[in-house]
């Protein structure tokens, strides 16, 4: 993939968001981190207000409802931030390019909460999880994808 000089692109997964603009050019990208923010996302036990009784083996027995994925709700919400974040910058007219790296599951969190603007000036989407990969195999991964 060509990315062009000051393109945006963004890595991020549920619990981490890496922003970074390209200070290259197409041929030779350098990805430099603009911003990053990480979400701390607890155990999945930790986000239940009512388990405690029941993990000590105290309170009722098992529900017929399914139980609630607190932690997948918390990378939702964090994918839902990040989107509105975008949709800020693109407004601000904050970059022309985007570039958007995420995992199948993030990025289609992501996809439900684009505003117009952000998709306009979507360049390309890559299922990859990247967060915590070095820069220079970042953008290896940019500079392979058709």
């Amino acid at each position: 993939m060509r990315l062009p000089h000051n393109s945006f692109v963004i890595v991020a997964d549920g619990e981490k968001m890496l922003f970074f603009r390209n200070e290259g050019d197409a041929e030779f990208p350098q990805l430099i981190v603009e911003r990053n923010r990480e979400h701390e996302t607890p155990a999945n036990v930790d986000l239940k207000t009512d388990e405690a009784g029941r993990r000590h083996g105290v309170g009722p027995g098992r529900s017929a409802y399914e139980e609630t994925d607190f932690h997948q709700l918390e990378k939702d919400r964090f994918a839902h931030e990040t989107a509105e974040m975008l949709k800020r910058l693109a407004l601000r007219n904050g970059f022309d390019q985007l570039v958007v790296v995420a995992p199948p599951k993030t990025l289609g969190e992501l996809r439900k909460h684009y505003h117009k603007e952000v998709e306009k000036r979507l360049a390309a989407e890559i299922p990859k999880d990247l967060t915590n990969m070095p820069v220079q195999d970042i953008e290896k991964v940019l500079l392979a994808h058709e």
